[in-house]
Formats: structure tokens, sequence, C-alpha cells
């Protein structure tokens, strides 16, 4: 960043101004502001100042670059008008300044030695000075190696820029000084774009890249820039190909090779050195300040015992922090579930926090559980605690791993993973670097865990484990009966969890003694003969804890845990214990004050993995009549259709088909807004798809296929997709089973709808197919509708336009026979695209156009984007590019706000395809590289090499010719594998490259 503009020192303000006038000339020029990096402004206050002709603002800007100094009349009118200035250059500037001195106030723009100067500014009234200090304070931050925040700096430094400098200003000095400027915008813009790629924001910077290397294009720093994003990127062709590009143009244009720097890129990208694949230096965290997370739970006070392994674990530790090049350390912690190794992790790992100063991160891993985290949530979670922001998250769980390592990279940071499932589950969150730890705990030994430090833990020796109960009870009530307490300790098999919890509860009951407890343990209905056998020892000390439990307690610690969610919020849990709210929180409450139940978060509880199974175990022992479980699973279920329900309501006013699902017997949530709503779906997606899965058999099955029908944000979003259609599928197989038509024809429609926008046209297709025939078997109208409809858009697709027509105009005529104009709108906005396809432009307006309306009739803003959309492709298809990319720019933030990401990315794809149309190429490739990432979510492999292929033209258009060729090779390997028509057209593309 050396060698910017210097900037006019305005910060002594009223040094020299006579005597007596300072503090006034102060006074009236606090509040002025200056701008040169766009067009040459004045402000006073918030209000704008009139600062005359271009010539005028000639003299401003020649004065303000000056740095206070004073230019004489002779410099003056050789920057206003050069070589030649007119007859009564001297007159017009003493015009001009006399002007600016009323605007500005006499005290503000000064004579002087028969020249002027503007002085008295207060600190930061010229951009161009505010810019200068954010890039200096940024090169600090930089050189003390906190990158986010020097990657802040700079863009705000850089967001100061409105435009071209000095704009519209005359003269030889304002046009040197723009060109200086630009120069001086372009080198923060590389520095800042370095620093991305340092931080791994490589997939970020392509699409910006792409556009500044077609602006600049003989600018070698930026194409090396964009090598290495793409490289880190996985797009290995693509970076070899800009250099052919580059080195192609220099030497048409410039008759020269590229510099060094770019050319040794190339060989090292050729001989894919690892070096390249990380950034190239210590990458900070991208955030405001250094971020230091302390995610460990806190150790628990009464820690006892455990003496050999604390020393062990404490030694092997210290050694990542302590030993010069050492590979990071990682011990494994293994034994039976309640042995105790969370308790001893955590308290090993507080007691090694010196030897990690730069933070220590968690994570539950519920790897005991049905769903265990996945690696790639995990790695979310910890960037975000490490400062990286979402937009610079990469999506794989490759990318993910390899940004987490190097941020990590430099730095002494332990990681605690808690219950982790095995190995696999592990490796991507190991941190990979000398001066990091990794402690991890498992029911199982991870063998194949590559040098890690194994521990297998074992029960507790009796006097550890009488020495942990006494400290919870209390020495007195110990001392009075030490052979109880010794027979407590036996019955609990040494298991610490199960200690800790029968001394709890002895603990909260100042009347027992010692003796009934152990009386208690020992009566063979409250525990297994064989207490250390695994996790019977575990149940044991459930038994106990559940058997203090009052009546109303006890009923919804059975009930809760039938549910196969993860976890469960309040009003879920009330639904289920058909209780009030504030009735079911105080019993939530009261369980996780018996450690029996956990609070996850304020308002969402969930069970230890073995707590569940021992509840669902008494509830099937217990409840009574057995339908009582039943009920409670229909409630739950009840619960999720009528407030999944609702919020579809909200997102689609209008929209018949909420009229149309399977009444619901418990109360819908209410939201204040629409965004209360979708936070709600998106935060209950894993539960309530799990309740889908549970409720697919019995009575249940019609209302647990309508709530995932209700629920389809999930799916459209790609937010949930996978779990999405694997719900899907199940209630169809389980519709088909019980040999319900109706319900199978709407899990046949769900489907459809989902492998649609995953781009699995044929599989979708078939399965539209299904959903007519037994929506029309059983007579039901709604599912018909919707099937036609997907059936139109799939034969479209096709390229079977009549029968996609016929689908179409009947979907329109049954959604209105129906009375859904919701319905009726997305056919018609469907049918606009048919008309498009076989050249009836104006009709596809006029259709288009149609749906739009019907949409905002009804308040349907998340859908009304979707005919926007329609109507974007029409208008531009019929020439009107300008009102087209209108339509499309009202869409976009629409389906942003609405986190649909498939639409997000095909709004993007159309607008990069208007752009085309419109010879703005660089701004194609910018909205085509962008599309590229919401549609490598959800979408499908079809739609992707759309988007390649727009990028390919794109490309070629600004001359990446190598970037551009990858690309379309790319999208014919995707059509070829398809059988895809478009393939011809790629052919078509590539063939003057093959022919030469």
């Amino acid at each position: 960043m050396d060698g910017g503009p210097r900037v006019p020192e305005q910060r002594c303000a009223g040094s020299v101004a006579m005597a007596g006038t300072g503090a006034i000339a102060e006074s009236k020029s606090q509040a002025l502001r200056f701008s040169v990096l766009g067009p040459v402004r004045a402000w006073r206050g918030e209000s704008a100042l009139n600062t005359g002709s271009p010539q005028q603002r000639a003299l401003l800007a020649a004065l303000l670059l000056r740095e206070g100094r004073t230019a004489t009349a002779a410099e003056l009118i050789d920057a206003l008008w050069g070589t030649e200035p007119p007859s009564q250059a001297l007159a017009a500037l003493r015009t001009y300044a006399s002007r600016l001195r009323k605007v500005l106030d006499p005290d503000v723009l000064v004579s002087e030695s028969g020249g002027y100067a503007v002085r008295g500014l207060r600190e930061g009234a010229l951009d161009l000075a505010a810019a200068q200090e954010l890039a200096t304070r940024a090169e600090k931050a930089r050189g003390g190696n906190d990158l986010g925040r020097a990657r802040e700096l700079l863009r705000d430094a850089l967001d100061l820029w409105d435009g071209e400098p000095l704009a519209g200003v005359p003269g030889p000095y304002a046009e040197a000084q723009r060109a200086r400027l630009e120069e001086w915008r372009l080198g923060l813009l590389e520095a800042r774009l370095d620093m991305d790629l340092e931080q791994g924001c490589h997939a970020e910077a392509v699409s910006e890249l792409t556009a500044l290397t077609a602006a600049h294009p003989l600018r070698e720093r930026l194409r090396e820039l964009l090598m290495l994003a793409l490289y880190r990127g996985g797009r290995q062709a693509e970076a070899l190909a800009v250099y052919a590009d580059t080195r192609r143009l220099l030497a048409e244009e410039l008759g020269v090779d590229p510099r060094p720097g770019l050319s040794e890129l190339q060989q090292r990208i050729l001989q894919a050195d690892p070096a390249l694949a990380e950034p190239s230096a210590p990458a900070a965290e991208p955030a405001a300040a250094v971020v230091r997370p302390a995610q460990l739970p806190a150790s628990v006070p009464d820690f006892t015992g455990r003496a050999t392994f604390v020393t062990e674990l404490s030694e092997v530790l210290s050694s990542a922090s302590e030993t010069e090049g050492r590979v990071m350390a990682v011990s494994a912690l293994a034994g039976i579930g309640g042995v105790g190794k969370t308790t001893l992790a955590v308290h090993v790992a507080h007691r090694a926090r010196p030897a990690f100063p730069d933070g220590q991160l968690y994570v539950d891993l519920q790897g005991a559980g049905p769903r265990p985290a996945e690696p790639e949530t995990v790695l979310g979670s910890f960037l975000r605690a490490l400062g990286t922001a979402d937009s610079a998250i990469p999506d794989s769980l490759e990318e993910r791993a390899a940004l987490y390592r190097s941020i990590l990279d430099g730095r002494r940071v332990l990681v605690l993973l808690d219950n982790a499932k095995d190995a696999a589950q592990v490796r991507p969150l190991l941190p990979g670097t000398e001066g990091c730890a990794a402690l991890v705990t498992s029911r199982v030994r991870m063998l194949d865990l590559a040098g890690a430090h194994l521990v297998d833990l074992d029960v507790m020796a009796p006097d550890e484990a009488l020495a942990l109960f006494t400290r919870i009870v209390g020495e007195e009530r110990v001392a009075a009966e030490r052979e109880a307490a010794l027979d407590v300790v036996a019955a609990c098999g040494f298991l610490p969890l199960a200690i800790r919890i029968a001394a709890s509860r002895l603990a909260a009951r100042r009347t027992w003694t010692v003796s009934v407890l152990a009386a208690k343990l020992a009566d063979g209905r409250r525990r297994l003969d064989e207490l250390q056998a695994g996790d019977l020892a575990v149940k044991a000390t459930f038994d106990l804890g559940y058997g203090q439990l009052e009546p109303a307690q006890a009923r919804a610690f059975r009930l809760l845990g039938l549910a196969d969610g993860p976890d469960v919020s309040l009003a879920a849990a009330a639904a289920v214990l058909d209780l009030p709210a504030e009735q079911t929180e105080d019993l939530l409450e009261s369980l996780v004050d018996t450690s029996l139940l956990e609070s996850a978060a304020p308002g969402r509880y969930r069970f230890h993995d073995l707590v569940r199974l021992y509840a669902r175990a008494c509830a099937e022992r217990e409840e009574r009549p057995p339908s009582e479980r039943a009920a409670a699973l229909s409630r739950l279920l009840d619960f999720y259709l009528a407030t999944t329900a609702g919020v579809y309501a909200i997102e689609r006013p209008g929209d018949r088909l909420v009229d149309h699902l399977e009444p619901a017997g418990v109360p819908a949530l209410v939201f204040p807004d629409r965004r209360a709503a979708q936070d709600w779906l998106y935060s209950e997606a894993v539960p309530l798809l799990a309740c889908v899965r549970q409720s697919s058999s019995g009575p249940t099955l019609r209302r647990a296929v309508d709530l995932l029908w209700a629920a389809v944000d999930l799916a459209e979003s790609g937010a949930n997709f996978k779990e999405y259609e694997a719900a899907g599928a199940a209630l169809r197989d389980a519709a088909h089973s019980a040999r319900d038509g109706r319900a199978e024809g709407r899990a046949f429609l769900v489907l459809a709808n989902a492998r649609h926008w995953s781009g699995q046209f044929a599989q979708a297709d078939e399965e539209a197919r299904q959903a007519l025939a037994l929506s029309e078997a059983a007579d039901d109208p709604l599912p018909r509708c919707w099937a036609a409809n997907i059936l139109g858009a799939f034969s479209f697709y096709q390229s079977r336009y009549a029968e996609a027509e016929e689908y179409l105009e009947r979907a329109i005529r049954e959604f209105r026979a129906c009375g859904d104009l919701s319905g009726a709108a997305a056919a018609l906005c469907n049918l606009s695209r048919l008309h498009l396809q076989t050249e009836r432009a104006d009709s596809a307006v006029h259709l288009a156009r149609q749906g739009t309306e019907m949409y905002e009739e009804l308040g349907h803003s998340l859908k009304a984007a979707n005919g926007h959309y329609a109507l974007g492709l029409a208008l531009g298809a019929s020439g009107r590019l300008d009102d087209a990319a209108a339509h499309l720019d009202q869409a976009l933030p629409v389906f942003r706000a609405g986190r649909q990401r498939l639409w997000e990315g095909m709004t993007l794809f159309r607008l990069a395809e208007l752009d085309l149309l419109a010879q703005r190429p660089a701004q194609a490739a910018a909205y085509a590289e962008m599309a590229l990432t919401p549609l490598g979510e959800i979408g499908g492999e079809w739609r992707r090499g759309n988007v390649l292929t727009v990028l390919g033209k794109a490309l070629d258009g600004i001359g990446h010719t190598g970037r551009a060729q990858v690309c379309w090779r790319e999208a014919l390997d995707i059509y070829e594998r398809l059988a895809s028509p478009e393939a011809a057209e790629v052919r078509a593309l590539l063939a003057p490259v093959s022919a030469a």
C-alpha cells in the first residue's frame, strides 16, 4: 500500500487564523465535509452545498489536494487550463475563488501571497484523507497479522469511492490526479483480495476477480490472484487457462511475456504444489478483533480422583505446546456410557488452558445417538467461533476442513471432541498443525485414528468412588454411615455418572439417611443384578433418579423421550404433554435440575442419548393406557402440522393448500411477522423431519404426508433437501404398504417436487405421473392440480411442448375450479415459459404479467418474485432487456430474504444471460459466477451445466478464452452424462478450438 497519494493535513484547525477569529473559524467550518473520490462535492452537516461550474469545482479540487498549502495563481491557472489558458484566466480564477468563499465561509478559503489555500478543516472532513487513514491502519493491522481487521479497514476505505474520482472536473491537473487515485484504488483492491485468499475466501473472490480482470485486462497482479483463487477452489484447468489467456493477450497487445511471478505460479499449479492449496500466510480471523473461543463446558467443582489419568493426559497436551516442530497431540478416551469420559476430558482441558492461549473449542458429536453430528456442520460452527463470517465459509467438507486448518496454523488451540461416533467422524475436525491439540471421547476405542494416544477409562476405584460420593453428600453424613455409603457406591457399579445422580438425589433430601438410599439401591426392582455390565449400570442409576420424581415429572420424562428429534422446543414439549407452556416449562426445568434432562439453549431441551433410551423403556413399561404413547406423538405431529401450515399461509397468502390438509388437533403457534415464522420453520427443521419419519404408519400417516407437503420450503431452499427427500421416500413406501392411495399420491407429489428442485427430471416426471393417477383415483383435487402443473414443467424441460401446453392449461382450469388463484398464477408463469420457447413472445409477456398481478393481488410476495422472474424472462426474449433486468432485480432480494437458494441462483443466472445479450460480458461473468454457488447446493447438474455454458460465453467475451473452454468442456461432460440436447450447442462452441 506504499506510494499512495499524499493527503491534505487538515488537522490543525485555526492554526494560521488571526487572533480572535480562530474559534469562530473553527466553529463555522466544523461541519464542512468534502469528497473527491467521486464527484467533487461539499456539505455542511447533511446539507449539500452548490460548488458551482466545472471550472469552479476544479479549483476546489486543486486546493483540497494541496494538503492545506498555498497554491499560487499561476499554479492554479495551469491546473485548470494547462498550457492554453483563456485571456481572462486570472480574473476568472478570482471570480471562482470569491464564489467558493461565499459558499464555504471566508475563513476556510483564504488568500495568501497572491494565491489561495483551504484551511481550518476538521479531521476526516475530506473523504480522501479518511481513506488514507483507513489504508494506513489496515497496513499496520496486516503487519500485526490481524488479517480480519485489515480486510475490514480496506473494505471501509474502498467504500468511500463513489464512482470515478474528480468526476466531471476538467483540466490537466484533475486528469493526472484521477489516474493516480484510480491506480491507488486498484492497489487497495489487490491488497484486500490478496488477504481474502490468505483467509481461504477463494470462492467468493472468483466472481470479483473475473470482473476486475475484464475491466483491467493487462493488470497481471489481478490475473495472478484469479489463478490462485480458481486453483484453491478446485478449478485447476480454469486457473491454467487464465495464464494462457494472459500470455496471449500480453503478446498481442504489448509484445511481452508474463512477468516471472505469474509464470512461476503457472508452474506451481502444473506441479500441484501443496503449498498453493493453503493460504500463504497464517490466517487470522476475519472479524473486527481477534477471536479466542472459550467453549469448554464448566468443570465440575467436585471432580474427584483419576489422578493418574489427569497427569498422563496433561503431559500429552503440554507436549503439543512445548515441543518445537511436534505435530498436534491427539488423545482419545474410550469407555462405557457414564464412566466419566466427558467430565475427565473437561477437567484436563481446563487445566491445560494456559498452554493454549489462542482458545479452546468444544462440540458434542452425538456419536451414540441415531444421527451423529455431520463433520461439515461442526466445522461450520468452529469456523464461526474462530471469527469467520458466514459468507466466507465454503460449502464442502474438504474446503471447510482446509480453511479450518489454515486458520489454526500458527495458533495454539485445544479442541475437545466429545461423544464421537468413530474415527471417520473425528478426522476432519483435527487441527493438523503443531501447537494445537485434540481431546476425543468416545464409546469405542479409536484404533484406526493414526497417531492418537489411546486411553481406556474404567470405573472408579472404590476409594475414589467413595470420595466423589462424600464431596457431593457431605463429610458429616457419610462419616456417620460409612458402610452404607460403601454399599451405595458399590451398588452404583463405581460408575461416576451413577454415583453423581445418586449422591445428588440424597443431597437434595435432607431427611433421608445414607442407609435409606442404600436400602433403595438394594431393592432388586430398582437396579439390575449386574450393575457393572455396560449400559445396565447406567440404567440402574437412572432408575434411582426416576424413582424420586413426582408423578407429573415422571410422566413428562417418559413422554418426551418418545420423540426421535435431537431436541425439543418448549412449545413442542407442551404439545406432547398436553399442558400449558408455563406448566410445561416448570416441569422441564425441574427435570434439568435432576440431571435427567439438559437445557440445550433457552427454550430448547434434550436428553442424553442413554437417558432417552431409558425414558422410552419407562414409557413402554409404565404408560397406561398404552395408547397414551401414541397420543403423545400424535399431539407432537399435530403441533408441527398446525404451525407449519400457519407458516405456509403467511408465506403464501391465497394459496389453498392449507384448506386441503388433514385437520390438526393442537393449536398452532402465532408469529408476529413473516420473518419470525420463517425462522421457526428452519430452526425446527431437524426435529420436524424426524417427527415426519416417526409418524409414517398407522393413523398418523396422512398427517405426516401433509406436514411434509406444507414444509416445502425446507426442500426448495436446499437447506434440508436430503433429509426431506428421504422422508418423502419413506412416506411413499409406507403409504403403498398401507394401500392408502390418497396418502401415496400426495407422497409422490412431494417427491416429484423435491426431485424437480434437485434436477432429477426423469425420476420426477415418473413420480408426478404416479401422483396424478393416484390423486385422480382418490378424487383428491389439489394434488391433481399440482401434479398437472409439475408434469407441464417437466414436459417443457424435455421439449414435449404440445404435451406441456395440455398439462399447463389443464392445471390452470383445475386450480381455478378449486379456487386456488395462487396455483393458477404458478401455472400461468410456467405457460409463459412455454410460449417463449415456442416463439410466442407477446403472449408470454401477457401470461407472465397476468400471473404476477394475481400473486400481488393476493399479497403473495415470495411467489410474486417467481412471477417477476417469469416476466423478466419473457421481456428479455422480447428484446426489452432493461425492463427484464428490472423485474429480475426485484425478485432477487425476495428470494434471498426467503432463503430460496434455488431461485436465487436461477435469478442470477438469468441476469447473466441478459447481460450477455446486452453486450456486457464482464457483468455477465460476475452474475454467472455468483449463480454457481447456490446452484452447487441445489438445482442439479443440468442447471449447473446451463450456468457453465453462459459463464463460458461471458468469459470468451472478455478475452478469457482458455477459461471459457474449460467451462464448456465441464458443461459438455454434464450434458453428455444426462443425454441432454444442450450438448449440441456446447459442441458447436468448442468446435473452433478443435478445428484449430
